[in-house]
């Protein structure tokens, strides 16, 4: 096993990193700007090494202060979280010339399945459905755009091919708005991402956002954990998330796990990843793959008893997976409302010190967070202070927990959107299950 790694992030993905590495006697070392000196990992960690100020450029982007960090304390790899590098080629590519090991797939992959247009092309290669579009970046003679607009059928999105989280797209009802769509979007996408080329697809209307969580080690062997379903979501940024995902198929579920599973050993992949798909009238769209890990990998972990932070570390190591595909087995249902310091109504961060924190329990409820009674949440970051899941045997058992935990929750001295979630868990389409990924804001006007 790993003797020692540098954790590259912050918040609750970093001390649940560390928690991983403790069970597995791993010594651990914390990097952290200087709004950060008092995060509950940096303060848990075997060694700390401060690597900036508080702006994310100058310290949890600075790739070269962190492979320093690494190397002042004689670590072996480096676990880059969710956000920040976890998914930079560049910098994956760095850690292992620099002699240390990457915990994630390797920068090929990552470099692959960062180019949207480049990650549609191996998806369809390796059998895996995909959205209607352009097959390849859209040239510079309108005429042309305008008939793959014909061929595809209005409406149409386009995308950045270097883009991802929600940004980087142009929705686009009628043939008079097309190239101008184009135009801005290639304009916004040099200025967002460095890279111009955009790709055109068609646009689903009513999809559910449903991903499959997948594992693969350096032997050969590869592993679907299932589904979420993502679907709740406010400006492309996911706000609940479940497994399994309501009311699909047993068979069809088996089918795309496999399939997504099968895509890793053909494109060489190795450790976690997600691959997203747009979901809609019992078809499957793949999207993009995340070479991460995810923020709602705990909801996984609840149905299927597998800790993937765990799987990622000895995977990293040289390990081979320590289950099959036969041993994985679906228990239950979970559901996750991401905890974020936030006006409820507005939207707007609300940083600050927390004056009070109480954290709910009870049978089937997990809590994330690295806040404490005291702690300051600093203006710099994502508002997300923490995770709240619940799991029971069926999924109103999981969403009456979930209710009564958001109700026992208690965080004062900074706002919070817990009252949303409790809204959002009363509406009868939500309970019903299966509603799209434009529900939520229709829902609240927006």
């Amino acid at each position: 096993m790993l003797e020692k790694i540098v954790i590259a992030n912050r918040g609750e993905i970093a001390l649940r990193i560390l928690r991983a590495c403790r069970e597995l006697g791993i010594k651990t070392v914390a990097v952290y700007s200087t709004a950060d000196k008092n995060l509950k990992h940096v303060l848990l960690a075997d060694e700390s090494v401060c690597i900036g100020p508080p702006t994310s450029t100058d310290s949890y982007l600075n790739k070269a202060a962190i492979i320093s960090a690494a190397e002042v304390t004689d670590s072996v790899a480096i676990h880059p979280g969710y956000g920040f590098l976890s998914e930079n080629a560049d910098f994956a590519d760095s850690v292992e010339k620099s002699g240390f090991t990457f915990i994630g797939p390797n920068a090929k992959c990552i470099k692959l399945m960062g180019d949207k247009v480049e990650a549609i092309k191996a998806m369809k290669e390796a059998g895996v459905p995909t959205v209607p579009g352009s097959d390849g970046p859209l040239g510079d003679d309108p005429d042309e755009n305008l008939r793959i607009a014909r061929d595809i059928g209005y409406p149409v999105i386009i995308k950045a091919a270097g883009g991802g989280g929600g940004r980087g797209m142009r929705v686009v009802h009628s043939e008079p708005s097309l190239v101008n769509a184009i135009n801005l979007t290639r304009a916004e996408a040099e200025a967002a991402f460095g890279n111009p080329v955009v790709y055109m697809e068609k646009f689903l209307e009513r999809p559910r956002h449903i991903e499959f969580q997948v594992l693969a080690d350096k032997h050969g062997n590869a592993v679907h954990l299932g589904e979420r379903d993502c679907s709740m979501q406010r400006r492309h940024q996911k706000v609940i998330e479940e497994a399994p995902a309501p009311g699909l198929p047993q068979a069809l579920r088996d089918t795309m796990g496999e399939r997504c599973a099968q895509a890793c050993l053909e494109i060489g992949y190795s450790n976690a990843g997600t691959f997203e798909f747009l979901f809609q009238d019992n078809e499957f769209y793949f999207i993009e793959m995340n070479t991460r890990l995810q923020v709602e990998h705990p909801v996984t972990e609840l149905v299927t008893g597998i800790d993937i932070v765990r799987e990622q570390l000895s995977i990293a190591a040289g390990e081979p997976l320590s289950f099959t595909q036969d041993e994985v087995v679906m228990r239950g249902h979970a559901i996750e409302c991401r905890i974020n310091a936030e006006d409820p109504k507005t939207f707007m961060p609300s940083p600050g010190t927390v004056d009070l924190w109480h954290a709910p329990g009870g049978p089937g409820v997990r809590v994330e967070s690295h806040i404490y009674n005291g702690y300051r949440v600093p203006p710099y970051y994502d508002s997300m202070i923490g995770k709240l899941l619940t799991h029971g045997d069926t999924r109103d058992v999981a969403i009456a927990r979930m209710r009564g935990a958001l109700s026992e929750m208690v965080i004062e001295g900074i706002k919070t959107n817990i009252e949303l979630h409790l809204e959002i868990l009363q509406h009868g389409a939500v309970l019903a299950g299966g509603t799209d990924i434009h529900y939520l804001e229709k829902r609240l006007g927006l």
